[in-house]
């Protein structure tokens, strides 16, 4: 009798690759995956451990799984991932009734643990099985992170940056585009020092050009997390002469003023961080900047806020994330003194919010009447939801498109109007 599994993947992309591959593993086993973990004998959780509500999230996840074992209808519980391995010690005294308790790259000794059987541990079973609609896919590129930003965890959590060898990654993109995949987002904490732990160093810009070799099937390149003070005039020029790479970029800044930016060791001030922009679109003049701001970090006066304010204003990003301050355990910023207060972080972030409404739903108005090419993926008997080349799943822009198309699909609409995150359009016929 086949066991009966339910995996739940918190947190980032990263963290759902990492889910993916273990289920490659044990859809190859007699392991039976469910999507009610109410129905399960076994639950994995991936969970995250980067920003208090993320902790919280993946804490709620397992006490919840707990509460399903007590009543007898799941009999195993393991947790995996970055709250995991960095606070191992901690939960197992907190929380017993978990069974056992992996980092974010165990997938072999999971595996093992869940059926029974030894893995090696580049075993060909441990092929992604997508969680993601099928038409896209994300590419991890590398593992870790040698960036020393003071207000982040993740090289605590996950360790210096290992890179993917570009023959790794390219045998396993041909994979994705053979079984359908038309959309690769390439993501590692920071993609754009891919490659400098390698022997004899690799490049992105060598890696894109690798990619868009690929074949007819895929249609869209994504890049992700290109850190502003590692995006050089090769990998821009590579992006502007790629077919396949969107005319988007994933480029967190995280703030403004150069007090700040020294103080979070960004290695570049706000001049610098400029300068990548303009060379962006410059190079590709219908680019897409996606980027993420933090507020409230440790001694934000109210000038470097307004510093903060004037940049958003003056670049106007065509897609903004904004985090309020979360102090990470054992970060160079976790010692700081002069803490904002909570409200001052929230109404910071909250103004800019405001602000960003009025870029976002000035540049999707300018969009009205035009014809764009779109992706479908969801539909329904009257109404699809797509995305444009210029956004992401999950965290960017919409488009609503009158009729049911198949997912997967591209179709050429024309805009009738908009809001601040959606478009609305119909097939041109």
């Amino acid at each position: 009798m086949s066991k009966k599994l339910n995996l739940i993947s918190l947190g980032c992309a990263k963290n759902l690759v990492d889910s993916e591959i273990l289920l490659g593993g044990l859809k190859e086993q007699e392991v039976e995956i469910v999507d009610n973990p109410e129905n399960a004998d076994s639950i994995v959780i991936n969970t995250c451990g980067f920003l208090d509500i993320a902790r919280e999230e993946s804490v709620d996840a397992i006490l919840q799984a707990v509460e399903l074992k007590k009543v007898g209808s799941v009999q195993e519980l393991v947790v995996m991932g970055c709250l995991s391995e960095r606070y191992p010690n901690e939960l197992k005294k907190e929380i017993p009734e978990v069974d056992r308790f992996f980092g974010s790259n165990d997938h072999r000794l999971i595996a093992s643990f869940l059926t029974g059987k030894e893995y090696s541990k580049d075993d060909p079973l441990f092929y992604r099985s997508l969680m993601t609609p099928s038409h896209y896919a994300y590419l991890k590129i590398a593992e870790g992170c040698d960036n020393a930003c003071t207000f982040c965890s993740i090289p605590i959590m996950r360790g210096k940056q290992k890179s993917r060898s570009i023959s790794a990654i390219m045998n396993e993109a041909e994979r994705l585009v053979d079984d359908g995949v038309k959309e690769l987002l390439v993501i590692a904490q920071d993609t754009t020092s891919y490659g400098w732990d390698l022997p004899g160093k690799e490049y992105l810009d060598t890696l894109i050009k690798e990619l868009n070799t690929l074949g007819k099937g895929l249609e869209w390149i994504r890049i992700h997390y290109a850190h502003p003070a590692h995006l050089n005039q090769k990998i821009i020029n590579v992006m502007a002469d790629s077919q396949k790479v969107c005319h988007y970029l994933d480029m967190p800044v995280q703030h403004a003023s150069d007090a700040i930016l020294k103080s979070m060791k960004r290695g570049l001030d706000q001049n610098g961080i400029k300068d990548r922009i303009k060379r962006l679109r410059s190079a590709i003049p219908d680019i897409r900047i996606r980027t993420t701001l933090i507020t409230g970090f440790p001694g934000e006066s109210n000038h470097d806020y307004l510093a903060l304010k004037e940049f958003v204003e003056e670049i106007e990003f065509d897609r903004l994330g904004i985090f309020t301050y979360s102090e990470e355990d054992d970060t160079t910023a976790a010692n700081l003194d002069d803490n904002v207060p909570r409200q001052v972080k929230d109404d910071r972030r909250n103004e800019l919010l405001d602000i960003q409404n009025e870029i976002s739903l000035k540049k999707n108005e300018e969009l009205i009447g035009k014809n764009i090419s779109v992706l479908i993926d969801e539909t329904g008997e009257s109404v699809s939801v797509a995305r444009t080349e210029y956004d992401s799943p999950e965290v960017d822009n919409i488009v609503r498109l009158d009729g049911s198309h198949p997912v997967g699909s591209f179709v050429d609409v024309v805009v009738n109007d908009a809001n601040e995150y959606e478009l609305f359009a119909n097939k041109i016929l």
